[in-house]
C-alpha cells in the first residue's frame, strides 16, 4: 500500500497531497474480518490488493477519522463498496487492478448487489473509467493537511 501511494500518485498529486493522502488511504481491517479483501500475486510477489464491502464506509483506513460507517448495506437498494485498491508499482499496467476489480464486482453481485461505488484517486480514475465507472461527484479531502482530490464513482453490475 505504501509503495502504491508513494509511487503511483506521482504525476497526479503534489508531494504535499501525497503526504496528506495517507490520512484517508490505507487498510481497513474490517474488510479482512468480513472476508472481502484479496491479494494478487504475480511472479511470486504481491502485485496488488483490493476488496469490496457490504458496509457503508466508502473509503479510508483504520486510522482515518470521521469516515467509519460499519452499518450493513441493503443490496436491494444500496451499492456495494469497492475499497482499498492498491497495485505494487512494479506490476502497474499489467492487469492487476483490473483483475482485482472484476473479482470484487463478481463477489458483490453474487451477494445480491446490483451496483457498486468507490472513491477513486486521480491515479485510479483512468482504470475505473475503462472498467465502466462514471463520476458521481468530486470532492477534496483535507484531513491530512493538503486537499486531496477524489472522485466518487459508480457502476451498475
Amino acid at each position: 500500500m505504501e509503495a502504491s501511494i508513494s509511487g503511483l500518485q506521482v504525476g497526479f498529486l503534489s508531494p504535499e497531497q501525497i503526504a496528506s493522502s495517507r490520512a484517508v488511504m490505507g487498510l481497513d481491517r474490517q474488510l479482512i474480518e468480513d472476508g472481502t479483501y484479496f491479494v494478487a500475486e504475480l511472479d511470486g510477489a504481491i502485485a496488488g490488493c483490493g476488496g469490496w464491502s457490504r458496509r457503508a464506509t466508502l473509503y479510508g483506513g483504520d486510522h482515518s477519522t470521521g469516515l467509519r460507517e460499519p452499518r450493513l448495506l441493503d443490496p436491494a437498494s444500496e451499492p456495494a463498496r469497492v475499497r482499498a485498491m492498491y497495485t505494487n508499482p512494479a506490476f502497474a499496467r499489467r492487469g492487476v487492478g483490473r483483475a482485482l476489480l472484476a473479482h470484487c464486482e463478481a463477489a458483490a453481485q453474487a451477494e445480491g448487489f446490483s451496483a457498486v461505488e468507490l472513491m477513486g484517486t486521480r491515479a485510479g480514475e483512468p482504470l475505473y473509467a475503462v472498467a465502466g465507472y462514471a463520476v458521481i461527484e468530486r470532492i477534496e479531502d483535507d484531513r491530512g493537511g493538503a486537499p486531496v482530490p477524489l472522485a466518487r464513482m459508480g457502476k451498475a453490475l
